[in-house]
């Protein structure tokens, strides 16, 4: 017997299929008027953004000293003190000199992407294809342009002086206030919303500031780590620029997957423009060994709970934020996506219906 198509199913499934395509027509509007504002407002988010990052970090000794008594604002001051004293300190002792060597970095690694090429166009490869060499060109022309601007603006955190100091002022005052008054903004901010709302907002909050913390501590004492043990094998091997590249290791460690990549692949790169194809095969090898005993011995100690994220979604993440906004689109694109994450599945949880309770057999 053969089957007709019902003219009724199809109208509903036309009408259902337009109606879905008009809801998230109307999301992706909104999606984009919000990105537009975040853009326009972006000179009071970008330091409330560092204020909220530089809280989850200082906010463990913050909450160490209140528990043992001290007033909230003693305890923040204390604390903000104390994090300009190191800031500071850093800076002299470190970001200085990586400064005044971030041209020969940047030299180093154009000079390697050159070999590269040179050896490319050599047997047994011998490429000599147009697009091949205009593609070379462009990643050296990227990597001068570029590299030099991201290294100097990984060290001050923005373009120029004058934003980084308002930058800086602004998100230090941000954090001695979150420091200070944090702890009472979720029940003052649940007597302001109505009926569910009151609930779910400050839960979706303390989840995300959970996942945040999290991320952002772990990463740095990851990040840490590496920086160490990389920049040690680089000295012993006798590498030059090791602090700029030890820099380098640790800021990358807050961009997951291509941060590692990217600082692994400079290091190899100066490595084998100043002491040769054996050292760079040995500088490989040592940051291939670091990396395995973060993925498996130091993650798992430090970061004791994970993003919850498939390692593509932190790929095409960090790729997306990237080409949205840069260096500052890729460090903030993981915990984003994390945070969407649990925005996600809190819904879904609310969403799901409970399991049936189990019938006693009769």
């Amino acid at each position: 017997m053969t089957a007709t198509l019902s003219s009724t199913k199809a109208r509903a499934a036309l009408r259902t299929s337009a109606r879905l395509s008009a809801e998230l027509l109307l999301i992706f509007a909104m999606l984009a008027v919000a990105l537009w504002l975040l853009g326009r407002m972006w000179s009071v988010v970008w330091p409330l953004v560092v204020g909220l990052l530089l809280t989850t970090l200082t906010w463990p000794v913050a909450r160490f000293l209140r528990r043992r008594g001290w007033p909230p604002a003693l305890a923040a001051s204390a604390v903000t003190v104390l994090f300009l004293l190191v800031a500071v300190g850093v800076v002299a002792l470190i970001a200085v000199p990586v400064a005044s060597q971030s041209g020969e970095l940047t030299d180093g690694v154009v000079d390697g992407i050159q070999k590269l090429r040179e050896w490319a166009a050599g047997p047994p490869l011998n490429i000599g294809d147009d697009q091949i060499t205009k593609a070379m060109d462009s990643a050296v022309a990227r990597a001068q342009d570029g590299l030099g601007s991201t290294v100097s603006t990984v060290i001050t955190g923005v373009s120029t002086v004058v934003n980084g100091l308002v930058t800086a002022v602004l998100a230090l005052f941000l954090m001695f206030f979150f420091l200070k008054d944090g702890p009472r903004f979720l029940p003052w901010l649940a007597r302001q919303l109505p009926g569910r709302l009151a609930t779910d907002i400050p839960t979706v909050a303390t989840r995300g500031w959970t996942t945040l913390g999290s991320f952002v501590r772990s990463q740095a004492a990851v990040g840490l780590l590496d920086a160490v043990l990389i920049g040690l094998g680089l000295w012993i091997v006798g590498v030059p620029l090791v602090l700029p590249l030890a820099v380098l290791t640790f800021v990358s460690a807050f961009v997951p997957i291509i941060g590692a990549l990217f600082a692994g692949f400079v290091a190899v790169l100066i490595a084998l423009v100043s002491n040769g194809l054996t050292d760079a095969l040995i500088v490989l090898a040592i940051i291939v060994v670091v990396q395995q005993l973060e993925g498996n011995v130091f993650q798992p100690m430090i970061q004791s709970r994970g993003l919850g994220l498939h390692a593509a979604v932190i790929l095409l993440a960090v790729t997306l934020g990237g080409s949205l906004a840069g260096i500052v689109g890729s460090l903030l694109a993981v915990p984003i996506a994390a945070l969407i994450a649990v925005v996600w599945n809190y819904v879904r949880e609310e969403l799901s219906e409970p399991s049936p309770e189990p019938t006693a057999e009769s």
